[in-house]
């Protein structure tokens, strides 16, 4: 059957009843973490909610004062999850969240142009497509896509949309004859009722149960962002249409006011200026690190030249990596001294290193590593590794001094 939402894409309330309501539960994403949620699977006579499918997501609304979450097709029925139960057989007012499918509608009829020109203009044939929450991406079956190509295409979708074309929608039963002469990447298995064909008068007939725009002015324009490799030797044609333009159209400006307010150029400028800054910070870099070095072999030598040193070193930088810990490593006799040095954030994360008689550092390695909370390995007379928190650190300290006292109380 078709649903009222696909018979009017444009109703945004109405009137309905409660055929079922049974327990159920819903698989979601919250902010990266998947959660089940309790809550009720509503089946009702009619709906103006779109089951997902087509490539289109489902709507969102309110059955009464009830939110809907999700809302998928099984056969011919639309099942809404809600988590609130609704009583058998109850009149109940239907509102569909008007923002987010008109913006589906403005998608998918995008989509359906997009595809039909670049099939008629260059053969490229559409593969698959993503309606996403930021923008769409339709699968091409193309290498790749000229940018005289992409801007031509651009350029007659647009033409397009001006000339105010009409798009209508047709019901057929299965044995039409006409359904062998449209666009179709086939049917679900578990379809049921007329095939509904989406025609957009002159440029596009194509089998789809999706919400569609009456006339292609109603997509207002259409931007084509541009191409990116896809898989198997295909292309991914990235685009907006309608109000995802008008929002793209805003960022972009809020974002270039604060560039010129950051880099003090204007927007011309932008890329030349953060070009110099980037490598002004390599150049920086690269002397920091040259610093760093000096400053290793400086801290060695200055241990070594110090008549009273003992048989422990121990050093903690902020700023440091592992190179510059192990040029000081290098730098001390190592077989006679114990090193124990650590770089990053006194109480938080880093990086160590622990240095020095064979012996004591297979028997330490693991218990600093254990202390420090981090993952690592040795073998040579070196042991080290990143740890997550350095809060401990002179715990450490003070454990590897007992040892060394202890080892050179053997030797005597």
């Amino acid at each position: 059957m078709a649903f009222q939402c696909q018979r009017d894409c444009y109703l945004q309330e109405f009137d309905t009843s409660v055929v079922s309501c049974c327990a159920a539960e819903l698989k979601q994403e919250v902010n990266g973490k998947k959660e089940t949620v309790k809550g009720f699977n509503v089946k009702l006579q009619d709906t103006i909610l779109f089951p997902e499918g087509g490539g289109q997501p489902d709507d969102h609304g309110l059955i009464g004062d009830v939110p809907v979450l999700r809302v998928t097709r099984q056969g011919p029925d639309a099942v809404h999850f809600v988590t609130s139960p609704l009583e058998v057989s109850k009149d109940v007012h239907v509102k569909v969240d008007w923002e987010r499918r008109f913006d589906h509608m403005q998608q998918h009829s995008g989509q359906h142009v997009i595809t039909a020109l670049a099939d008629s203009m260059f053969g490229f044939k559409t593969t698959s497509w993503e309606l996403g929450r930021q923008r769409g991406t339709i699968e091409l079956d193309t290498p790749c896509v000229k940018p005289a190509q992409l801007q031509a295409l651009e350029e007659v979708v647009n033409e397009k949309i001006r000339a105010h074309v009409p798009v209508t929608v047709q019901l057929l039963s299965i044995d039409d004859p006409g359904v062998e002469k449209v666009r179709s990447r086939g049917l679900p298995e578990d379809h049921a009722g007329p095939i509904r064909i989406i025609d957009i008068e002159g440029i596009d007939a194509n089998m789809c149960c999706g919400t569609h725009v009456s006339n292609l002015s109603h997509l207002q324009v259409i931007k084509l962002l541009g191409t990116e490799k896809g898989k198997k030797n295909k292309t991914n044609l990235i685009f907006l249409v309608g109000n995802r333009v008008l929002k793209y159209a805003e960022k972009s400006y809020s974002t270039e006011r604060s560039l010129v307010s950051l880099l003090k150029t204007g927007p011309d400028e932008h890329v030349e200026a953060v070009d110099k800054l980037q490598k002004s910070g390599k150049l920086l870099q690269k002397t920091n690190l040259s610093l760093l070095r000096d400053m290793a072999i400086l801290i060695a030598q200055n241990f070594k030249n110090n008549p009273q040193r003992g048989n422990f070193f121990t050093l903690h930088k902020k700023e440091g990596d592992n190179e510059f810990m192990n040029i000081i490593a290098n730098e001390l006799t190592t077989e006679e001294t114990l090193v124990f040095l650590t770089v990053g954030e006194e109480k938080g994360p880093g990086l160590f290193l622990l240095a020095g008689p064979s012996g004591q550092v297979a028997e330490m390695g693991p218990r600093v590593l254990e202390m420090l909370q981090g993952k690592g390995a040795g073998k040579n007379g070196r042991f080290q590794g990143k740890v997550n928190s350095l809060a401990r650190r002179g715990e450490v300290e003070a454990l590897l001094q007992q040892n060394c006292k202890h080892h050179t109380s053997e030797e005597k």
